[in-house]
């Protein structure tokens, strides 16, 4: 199980134990995270679940593929080098403690 933090822009958070094999958009939508709506439910057809991870957990929360790299190119909000699509983390103790910060769409 993994702690995870989401920070929206206006200055809130959301703390959720997400459990192992579950990605961090579902566990998103179930909590109730805004402007993380997963429309395409994980299959990487759409880039509503974008976040940024928090720099010191880039390299924890794995490469980014072909496919997440030109989705990621459709946000709504500009990519960042810190940009992934929340769909693609799955949860593991590893990732106990991980800060994500969900950009509000312009």
């Amino acid at each position: 199980m993994a702690n995870i933090t989401w920070k929206t822009e206006d200055g809130n958070e959301i703390t959720v134990d997400v459990k192992d094999g579950l990605n961090l958009m579902e566990a998103a939508t179930a909590n109730n995270v805004p402007h993380i709506e997963g429309e395409c439910g994980g299959c990487l057809s759409c880039a509503t679940c974008h976040v940024f991870v928090d720099e010191a957990w880039l390299a924890k929360t794995g490469e980014v593929d072909d496919i997440e790299d030109t989705m990621l190119e459709m946000t709504d909000v500009e990519r960042q080098d810190n940009s992934r699509l929340s769909c693609q983390i799955i949860a593991s103790a590893e990732l106990d403690g991980l800060i994500v910060y969900v950009p509000e769409p312009e």
